[in-house]
């Protein structure tokens, strides 16, 4: 009988090892808010025209596949594509990365053209908004889903629920050549963050009121489990794939699977601590389960994702990973962005990130205005796009639109509320539906 191998770190090294490639893709995963259009409430999971009923009308129609938990419905695959769940019934859309934006974009287009007449039929709306307008979540229901439960029970903070029942988000997925370009383009990325989480702030009505804050899911991401929350190893400029795993392998663990079944650590050990145990018997896809659990502004895996923006539409989800190809794909842009932002430390990051959920573009970072700061990097990221000869650089225009006046989207909502809306839940609705 073959002995089974211990788990080391070299193992988990290579995982991140094997993402280095010459190929230049971009991902997007897009979560939207699904309400119903009768009472503008957050649809549920389990009634009649709830969204697991929409996803097993859907299966059926388009020949998609289920994806289940202990035999309840989290979501549907079809070949690279995926809808799934989160905690709150959110919707999100993964796609297969590509080479282009366009590419994605029509993936996105062709998904929503399938799903609105189903969506309609079940009388559901899906919108591009950062957080639930009007259910919140003591009156959102978690899904069936054996992980989310765990997970709730477990993560702190005060905000938690409303991060994980409430909140959408984009995020935006790209490659690296090699473990150092892997790590310039994570430093750049985490950098780049907190700018990105003003540019496209998007959640400031929440429950039917105004809440005060410009970004309230970025708020709430400040408010969750900081043990996995936050920035990775303070952006260190000499970070190494082995100095990012030692971050994930001290993190608390909050559970781990054995035969299909969740064993529930609430945080009694670090991953670290149980490789060490001989009763555990670790193994890689126990690493990837909780370096899934772990939760930064950017997280590293075998490619590089993006995490902290609010949900966007009417156009706005493409100019994320517009702005992210032009410059994480471009050796000069990446210089550029480095010396536009080279007189900021950690401090003057980690003390943005706190000021943006609530000033957004009129935040500060040293002497300097976020707004100011924000032009400068779009007008680096459209340059890099036009010399890529792609025609991509036409999704920064619905961006450019709001940056270039110093506002973000929240800025037109908070306006839009206090004016001709007077405050009618209703019209933001309409005015943040996609489908």
């Amino acid at each position: 009988m073959q002995t089974k191998q211990k788990l080391v770190k070299e193992d988990i090294v290579n995982i991140f090892k094997s993402g280095c490639k010459t190929e230049q893709t971009v991902g997007i995963e897009y979560e939207r808010l699904p309400i119903f259009k009768t009472n503008l409430k957050a649809c549920d999971y389990s009634s009649e025209f709830g969204i697991c009923n929409f996803l097993r009308a859907f299966a059926r129609e388009e020949n998609w596949d289920y994806i289940t938990d202990d035999f309840n419905i989290i979501g549907l695959k079809q070949e690279h594509n995926s809808i799934t769940l989160e905690p709150g019934c959110q919707l999100e859309l993964s796609i297969k990365p590509e080479e282009n934006i366009q590419s994605l974009k029509n993936k996105i287009d062709m998904m929503d053209k399938l799903m609105k007449p189903i969506l309609d039929e079940y009388g559901i709306s899906l919108l591009g908004y950062g957080v639930s307008p009007l259910s919140t979540n003591k009156n959102i229901h978690l899904i069936p889903k054996r992980r989310y439960n765990v997970m709730a029970k477990y993560m702190w903070g005060i905000l938690s629920d409303v991060m994980m029942r409430e909140t959408a988000g984009v995020q935006c997925c790209i490659d690296f050549e090699s473990e150092e370009d892997a790590m310039r383009k994570f430093r750049i990325s985490n950098k780049l963050v907190p700018f990105m989480t003003a540019m496209f702030a998007n959640s400031p009505i929440r429950g039917g009121v105004e809440t005060g804050y410009k970004s309230f899911r970025a708020l709430s991401w400040l408010n969750t489990d900081n043990d996995r929350c936050g920035f990775v190893g303070q952006i260190d400029d000499n970070l190494t794939f082995e100095d990012y795993i030692d971050y994930v392998l001290e993190t608390p663990m909050i559970f781990y699977n054995r035969n299909d079944e969740p064993i529930v650590v609430n945080g009694k050990m670090n991953f670290k601590e149980f490789m060490q145990n001989r009763d555990c018997d670790a193994e890689i896809e126990d690493f990837e389960l909780h370096a899934n659990l772990y939760f930064p502004e950017v997280r590293l895996r075998n490619f590089i994702e993006i995490r902290n923006h609010d949900c966007v539409g009417k156009g706005l989800q493409y100019s994320i990973p517009a702005i992210y190809k032009g410059i994480l794909y471009n050796r000069s842009a990446m210089n550029e962005i480095e010396e536009l932002l080279k007189d900021f430390d950690y401090k003057d990051f980690s003390e943005l990130r706190y000021n943006v959920p609530k000033s957004a573009m009129n935040s500060t970072v040293g002497k300097f205005f976020v707004k100011d700061i924000a032009k400068e990097i779009l007008y680096i990221a459209e340059k890099s796009l036009i010399e890529m000869n792609t025609g991509e650089e036409k999704f920064l225009e619905p961006i450019k639109e709001y940056s270039m006046l110093g506002i973000s989207p929240a800025d037109v909502i908070i306006r839009n509320w206090n004016g001709i809306w007077n405050k009618d839940i209703k019209k933001l609705v309409k005015y943040v539906s996609e489908i």
